[in-house]
């Protein structure tokens, strides 16, 4: 039996490695939670670069557009009816409708709005959606707190700061070959961004928000088998805009919670990820932005087809293409593209459909994507039975990640192809202020009429000067 003084030998030994373990914590500096929280305190506050500033007010102004579009399809109807049996304070606007609820409340509806069809803005690299969860959390929380476009503004830059770098310091691939959703793993935190932006929450509440935020980070990719879109948008969008908003306002009403979350033990990184890089969630902060590298979609469909469709039309131009001199079409594709848009029941998912919409039409237009009656259509199923998709190890560039080939046999034996590396809308191949809004002219004219669609245009334009984003309400609600 060991004596007395072995037991207080080992005390001392183990009081002496503790205390030798706090050394080497201290000396190591501060945690990246602790880190993160400094930035987003200070983010609130400091100038954006002009481009930055530009670039964000570009995908606010396409969200606010998907988030219109899409208030008027099924999955936004199934999104109002089901918040307006919650009831709530009228805090906040539900987009394209008479009703107001709370803010977690509006801004999961108006985020399903968002991610309703395919058009929203996707960063390549982490295939994050950032602008579906960030903008309608920030504009819910903006209008009930009464914050100026200024604040609105530094909040979505923020917000998808942290969706793309949530992404990045978890590895992308790995998160991805986890059978976990990229989109719904990394939209909580966009949400969390821009909320916690606008409530002016302090260090120490901003690393509970974190805390609470991580705690409801999930994604499943089984919404691939979501054939109706819904749960597809509350996966991509909904869940993570009402997550990040329920946290900063249960902090903001004085809950307190975990302080390193992504430092500790059990922290978020190592929950879920085999590999992870935290440093990567602070990397250069306030010098690289990530609104910036987001791309804007010129076709309503999944981000995969951008770039065949484009191949596709450019083809068509050049060598006058119909569906008479037409016979094959081979689309080659990332590998890892193949299971999200071969052959889809969502004709905006349909990789084959759209090709061959775009080879009848010459065009591909929000209801042409959306048409579910032209997947039954024997025009387009003629031409559709001509289309093959491959997966081509070579598109697998981290570099471009939704490039694609097109490549057309023609009835004399004849070959053309076209390889599309950056579609437009991405960095690489961007968008001009008059395109953008272009794009959301069509989407949200319909809808609102013409004459509140320019008026929206031009106030986002302008954002950075509105006192309060609450005024933007007349020109989004019905």
């Amino acid at each position: 039996m060991p004596s007395r003084r072995h037991f207080l030998q080992s005390a001392a030994a183990i009081t002496a490695l503790a205390a030798s373990g706090a050394r080497t914590a201290v000396a190591a500096g501060p945690g990246v939670t602790e880190r993160l929280a400094g930035y987003m305190v200070t983010a609130r506050d400091q100038e954006l670069p002009a481009q930055v500033l530009l670039e964000c007010k570009h995908r606010i102004l396409d969200t606010l557009g998907a988030m219109i579009s899409g208030s008027r399809m099924k999955p936004g109807a199934m999104a109002l009816k089901y918040v307006r049996t919650l009831g709530g304070d009228a805090q906040a606007s539900v987009i394209g409708s008479d009703f107001r609820t709370t803010a977690v409340n509006a801004a999961l509806a108006n985020a399903m709005f968002a991610h309703a069809d395919e058009t929203d803005d996707f960063e390549p690299v982490t295939k994050a959606h950032p602008g579906c969860s960030v903008v309608p959390a920030a504009l819910a929380f903006g209008e009930r707190e009464h914050r100026s476009g200024q604040e609105f503004v530094r909040a979505v830059a923020l917000g998808y700061d942290l969706t793309c770098r949530l992404l990045t310091a978890l590895g992308p691939d790995l998160v991805r070959g986890s059978h976990r959703s990229a989109e719904g793993t990394s939209s909580t935190f966009g949400a969390l961004g821009a909320a916690a932006s606008l409530a002016r929450l302090d260090e120490k509440e901003m690393r509970y928000a974190i805390s609470y935020s991580s705690q409801q980070v999930s994604g499943l990719w089984s919404w691939v088998k979501d054939h109706d879109h819904i749960e597809k948008a509350f996966d991509f969008a909904g869940m993570g805009a009402r997550n990040g908003v329920m946290a900063v306002d249960m902090v903001k009403n004085g809950l307190t919670g975990v302080d390193d979350v992504l430092d500790g033990t059990h922290n978020l990184f190592i929950a879920l990820s085999t590999d992870p890089k935290p440093e990567e969630m602070v990397k250069d902060l306030g010098s690289r932005f990530y609104v910036t590298e987001t791309a804007i979609k010129t076709f309503s469909v999944g981000y995969p087809i951008q770039s065949p469709l484009d191949a596709m039309l450019t083809l068509r131009r050049q060598h006058s293409l119909t569906p008479d001199n037409v016979r094959s079409i081979l689309v080659k594709l990332p590998t890892d593209a193949m299971g999200i848009v071969g052959e889809s029941a969502m004709p905006d998912v349909n990789c084959q459909h759209l090709v061959a919409v775009a080879l009848v039409k010459g065009a591909v237009s929000f209801n042409d994507s959306h048409d579910v009656a032209l997947m039954h259509d024997s025009k387009i199923l003629e031409q559709r039975a001509k289309v093959t998709l491959a997966g081509d190890k070579a598109l697998m560039d981290p570099a471009a990640p939704r490039g694609a080939v097109v490549e057309v046999t023609l009835t004399d034996g004849k070959k053309v192809e076209h390889l599309t590396k950056y579609p437009p809308g991405t960095k690489e191949n961007p968008l001009s202020t008059e395109a953008v809004a272009a794009k959301t002219r069509d989407l949200i004219a319909p809808v609102l009429g013409s004459d509140r669609a320019e008026k929206l245009i031009d106030q986002i334009g302008n954002l950075e000067r509105l006192d309060d984003v609450g005024k933007l309400r007349p020109l989004l609600t019905a």
